[in-house]
Parts: C-alpha cells; sequence; structure tokens
C-alpha cells in the first residue's frame, strides 16, 4: 500500500540497499585473516620489485607492532572486545594505505 508512492519505494529500497552493504563489513572482521593478507601484498611488492629496502622494513615493523598490539589485547581479557577492535582496524587501515602507496611510488629497489 505504501509502495503506491514513488518516493516511498526509493527510500525503502535505498535503506535495504544500505542495510545489506552493512552486513558484510561486519563479518570481515578477521583480524588474523587480514593480517596475512597485508603480509602477502608486502612480499608481493618485494618479489615485484615495487617496495624499496626501506619500505619493506618500515611495512614490516608496523606489521609486527600490529601483531605486539594484538597479543597484549587478547591477553588482557576475554579475546577482542569492540574497542580493541576498532583500533586494530584502524592501524590495519592505516598500514594497508601505506602498502598501496609504496607499491604505486615508482620507486625501485637500487
Amino acid at each position: 500500500m505504501f509502495l503506491r508512492h514513488p518516493a516511498t519505494f526509493v527510500i525503502v529500497a535505498s535503506l535495504a540497499a544500505v542495510s545489506a552493504s552493512a552486513a558484510p563489513a561486519a563479518r570481515r572482521g578477521n583480524i588474523n585473516a587480514r593480517e596475512r593478507r597485508q603480509t602477502e601484498r608486502i612480499g608481493n611488492g618485494k618479489a615485484d620489485g615495487q617496495l624499496t629496502r626501506g619500505e619493506l622494513d618500515r611495512l614490516r615493523a608496523d606489521e609486527a607492532a600490529i601483531r605486539a598490539e594484538e597479543r597484549v589485547y587478547r591477553r588482557s581479557g576475554d579475546g577482542l572486545n569492540a574497542a580493541e577492535r576498532r583500533d586494530l582496524e584502524r592501524d590495519l587501515d592505516r598500514t594497508s594505505r601505506e602498502i598501496y602507496r609504496d607499491r604505486h611510488n615508482r620507486r625501485v629497489p637500487q
């Protein structure tokens, strides 16, 4: 009955699309899998010659720091709480952007 109005239909359809797109983001929160993917991206950058030694060392140090922080969080309680997960996700987001920038900055290893 309320779908007779085109504006109402558009609102309902857009709300359905937003809620459907939000669900995969909530499920994808596997920190360890994300760390593995980023480590693989760093390795691929090394193999492709896209990362200099300094970039490689810095990215590996960033990844190690994130893993250490995760260990501290997991030891402090029952797994990760929401705030700890958000903090790790933010750190992983930052490192992911650094990996992309370093792999695409046209610097070549000496």
